[in-house]
């Protein structure tokens, strides 16, 4: 998710009155709810788990068992550093590190239950195993839970309660299950329907404002499938298939460009769901790798990577 929509999950949480069971009470909340993406500043590491984008950081090990601590651990040594400037409010309330601790995991359990909801998928397991987790739940900025939350955080402090935001998250919580609900329908839908396949990856795109829709994306057999799925039209099948397409992984010239660069492994290590175009030029062959969850034309560009590969003599197209 975006991390205004982390931001306010967090403030929320703290609106509920946790933010008054400490001092930093409601900066650990929301920087806790954010601190996952921290990934994005690692990917030059040597170490694959931190370098990769929603792995370590955002895993049941690092991002939820590991990292809380060390957040509570700098806030506390910034509170003991404004006590000893004297910059600490007479109003505020006690420094409990207990309970900086507890908002610390609070809010750092927040940010990969969200990221779990859209297909960009997230590494909970990691670096114990690589394998993605999804749920399909959400479109990668929901609209919808911005005016929940936001809705909730003004109530809360127009009515100096916690229950608006308590309230707010309720709604979050019961709008994420129900459209977790909407993609199970639209996998049953898909296989379900003649001729009635039987892929190896489905993925389950939420539309961004209309979340009863989806487009269903899979793959079967080296072959890669789109179709729509729209709950209140189309509730039992999906409509607009198009032809299945080869993802050509198996071609042996794509298989060594997969091994070519290190922008394309770690590519080809991120990407769910490749698929690859081969344009050859005399003697050599330019492979072009893409995901199939991104392919759209507008941010097709954003999730590609291209390497070159030398043609035997054999494979050279003539001139």
């Amino acid at each position: 998710m975006d991390n205004l929509t982390h931001s306010l999950v967090g403030w929320t949480l703290a609106e509920t009155g946790l933010k008054h069971r400490t001092r930093k009470g409601l900066p650990a909340c929301v920087l806790a709810a954010n601190m996952p993406d921290i990934d994005v500043f690692f990917g030059w590491v040597p170490w694959a788990p931190l370098a990769m984008h929603r792995g370590f950081t955002h895993g049941l090990v690092g991002g939820v068992l590991l990292m809380p601590p060390l957040l509570a651990g700098l806030l506390w040594l910034l509170d003991r550093w404004q006590q000893g400037q004297g910059r600490i409010a007479s109003s505020a309330p006690p420094m409990h590190f207990g309970w900086l601790v507890t908002l610390c995991y609070l809010g750092a359990l927040t940010h990969p239950l969200l990221d779990l909801q859209n297909v960009y998928a997230v590494q909970l397991m990691s670096p114990l195993s690589e394998r993605w987790f999804h749920t399909d739940g959400l479109f990668i900025v929901s609209a919808w839970l911005l005016a929940f939350l936001g809705f909730g955080i003004w109530g809360a402090r127009r009515k100096l309660r916690g229950w608006p935001a308590v309230a707010a998250l309720a709604a979050t919580l019961g709008f994420i299950l129900v459209n977790i609900g909407i993609s199970r329908l639209a996998d049953d839908a898909l296989r379900m329907s003649s001729p009635y396949p039987m892929p190896d990856r489905v993925f389950a795109s939420p539309a961004p404002l209309r979340f009863w829709q989806r487009e269903v994306i899979w793959r079967q057999d080296g072959m890669i499938g789109r179709a729509q799925f729209d709950l209140i039209t189309h509730p039992t099948s999906l409509f607009d298939r198009k032809d299945m397409m080869p993802d050509n992984m198996a071609d042996p010239v794509v298989k060594r460009a997969a091994l070519a660069t290190h922008e394309v492994r770690d590519f080809l290590d991120w990407s769910q769901m490749p698929f690859a175009s081969v344009k050859r030029q005399g003697c050599t062959a330019v492979v072009t790798f893409g995901d199939a969850r991104f392919a759209a034309p507008e941010m097709r560009e954003s999730f590609m990577a291209t390497a070159s590969v030398a043609l035997d003599r054999n494979a050279c197209a003539k001139p």
